[in-house]
């Protein structure tokens, strides 16, 4: 199966491509069965080929189609080794669900066969991007997420805060991009490829620290873009303004997760460049910290949640930076299963509540929807870090490690379990405001729990949310031995949890903390809804104006330097210098015009004229 592992990428790309040109003859909802059908196929697919991993008896295998570009030493090539397996099928397991639960939730949208598209070309750019065996084909997967995330947020492009959301995606994602590309040239420039075994076989050996250094925060800057970490993370929130599915598969499975697939990819850089992998931990513990407080304000469910995203992501960057590749992989899993669930969720009540996305105006829907209720409370308790549900046994794993390293780590540490108890403080705040309390609908509004195909992924997906922690416990670190060969092939060192009662310790103080954020949330929302006033609420709901100082210093110079340089330099100076060559070609050649009169007897002068002329010349330096 190994050697036919590209059928993974195949089969979703034969689904993008017959829906691109025959989508709107299939229409609905064949084209959402044909989009979904081709994902499970893929996901069944690299389930049997990961099966040898799971095992413990499979070994990294590099699968080459065809020779790309012979001149920089790049192949079409795709790696299958258990890092590229867990991302897989994480890429292909949740995006299949997404997939059958958007046939009901995209039901009656007239561009339907569109929007089953472009999932299926978001799934053949991310599995580009984690199964490419070199750098230019993580790029190439790398472009087309972006390109894919551009067009799926602004899929209802004819609303402006859409397509702004879409562009503003785009831009700011070219930004990290930049760093990630200056990365790529500085390790062709040293190793003279792109390849992942001829870059990380020989790092110790061709690159010294500062090069090293330079490197991995370029990477990090092409990671912060793609993973919205600070100061890059402004495009995330505005996102939700896609259908409700993208935020699921944006956030969950794919696009987000590609920075900190690059960083733990590219562990065997970052070994050398300890000073790059602890500013790795510090934005991630910064980031998720930040994006915590900013969630607490927030009146619309999606964008909670998208922050929350930006927050949890933050711990699996802490992670990555400090070395415990497989507490943040663990941790990218199994948030791809509860952040997905309380995305779906999200878009379950949205669709019940006629498009509305303000919590405000929700309350007493636990009755109406018990299936949309029962599996998100599943997926709050588990991203709170209530044992034993997934989001326990990764976050913890990470707190853990980072509290192991000692000395200026232990102040990550303490961001994390503080970011722990914000994070069960504000989703117990949107659990209680949307499901909890009486009734505060708009007029009109009947909810409704949503159809089967819709309910069918967030059952599966609570069912993941709850037992998908156990696949790496202290008893049984199965994920552990699943993924050590990876970093083991480049002697790359992971970091692990202390030994003894102190992981136990420290878990305990981790629910505890994150108990008394759901108490807290439960006593200030289990009643009446409370004011939420003033200017520290004014600034978290505005997530602390960072995108007006944007606007301010970044954007609004911006635009005044490109329409100086449209309106004054180009049309001015450019076209001026390019319209005077033209004038003066002109002015030049009506001068010279008389001189074409057309008549034998005026040519005719001007010849013996030009003849008397030379005679007169050599007749002159004759004399000489």
């Amino acid at each position: 199966m190994t050697d036919v592992i590209w059928l993974v990428v195949l089969f979703p790309l034969i689904g993008f491509l017959a829906l691109l040109f025959f989508g709107k003859r299939i229409g609905e909802p064949r084209a959402g069965y044909l989009g979904s059908a081709t994902v499970i196929v893929a996901f069944v697919l690299a389930l049997i080929a990961a099966f040898d991993f799971i095992g413990g008896e499979g070994e990294a295998h590099t699968v080459v189609l065809f020779e790309w570009m012979p001149s920089l030493g790049l192949d079409v090539a795709f790696l299958w080794d258990p890092l590229s397996a867990a991302m897989t099928l994480v890429v292909t397991g949740v995006g299949a669900l997404i997939h059958v639960y958007s046939i009901g939730y995209m039901h009656g949208d007239p561009r339907f066969g569109r929007f089953f598209t472009y999932l299926n070309l978001f799934i053949v750019s991310m599995l580009l991007l984690v199964l490419g065996d070199n750098f230019g084909v993580l790029f190439v997967g790398w472009e087309l997420v972006g390109l894919s995330s551009y067009l799926l947020i602004s899929f209802w492009f004819t609303k402006p805060s859409a397509a702004a959301a879409g562009k503003k995606a785009f831009v700011v994602n070219r930004v990290g991009d930049v760093g990630f590309l200056v990365a790529l040239m500085l390790i062709f420039s040293s190793f003279g490829s792109l390849a992942y075994g001829e870059v990380f076989e020989h790092a110790p050996e061709v690159l010294s620290g500062g090069m090293a250094t330079a490197v991995t925060l370029l990477l990090l800057i092409g990671a912060a873009g793609k993973s919205a970490q600070l100061p890059l993370y402004v495009w995330l929130p505005d996102a939700m303004e896609g259908p409700t599915p993208v935020s699921a598969l944006i956030h969950a499975a794919t696009m987000v997760t590609a920075g900190v697939y690059l960083v733990a990819r590219s562990g065997a850089l970052f070994e050398l460049a300890p000073t790059s992998a602890a500013i790795v931990a510090t934005v991630g513990a910064l980031t998720a910290l930040f994006a915590a407080t900013i969630a607490v304000g927030q009146k619309d469910i999606k964008r909670v949640l998208a922050y929350s995203t930006i927050s949890q992501l933050g711990y699996m960057f802490m992670a990555v930076g400090a070395a415990a590749y497989v507490a943040g992989v663990f941790h990218l899993v199994t948030h791809a299963f509860f952040k997905a669930l309380l995305f779906l969720g999200a878009g379950s009540v949205i669709h019940a509540m006629a498009d509305e996305q303000d919590m405000r105006k929700m309350g007493g829907l636990r009755s109406k929807m018990p299936i949309t209720f029962a599996t998100m409370a599943i997926a709050w308790l588990a991203i709170s870090g209530i044992p034993p549900l997934a989001g326990f046994w990764s976050k913890d794993e990470i707190l853990a490690v980072v509290f192991n390293r000692g000395g200026a780590w232990i102040a990550l540490w303490v961001i994390g379990l503080i970011t722990a108890g914000l994070t069960a403080f504000y989703m117990t705040r949107l659990m209680y405001m949307t499901f909890f309390g009486a009734p505060r609908w708009a007029d009109g509004v009947e909810p409704h729990e949503s159809p089967a195909l819709m309910t069918m992924p967030l059952v599966a997906l609570g069912v993941a949310s709850a037992f998908a922690g156990f696949i790496n416990t202290p008893w049984r670190l199965g994920f552990e031995h699943f993924l050590e060969p990876t970093f083991e092939r480049f002697e790359v060192h992971l970091a692990h949890p202390p030994d003894g009662i102190t992981p136990w310790i420290l878990a305990i103080v981790s629910v505890l903390v994150a108990l008394a954020g759901i108490a807290i949330g439960r006593r200030r929302y289990g009643g009446a809804m409370p004011a939420e006033t003033g200017l520290w609420w004014d600034r978290v709901e505005n997530g602390y104006y960072v995108d007006d100082v944007y606007g301010t210093t970044l954007v609004l110079p911006g635009k005044r330097a490109s329409q100086v340089m449209a309106f004054a330099f180009d049309a001015k100076i450019i076209d001026g210098i390019v319209n005077g060559t033209g004038t003066a070609v002109r002015a030049f050649s009506k001068a010279l015009r008389p001189l074409q009169t057309g008549l034998v007897r005026s040519y005719g002068v001007g010849i013996l004229a030009g003849a008397v002329g030379l005679l007169i010349w050599f007749l002159s330096r004759g004399g000489v």
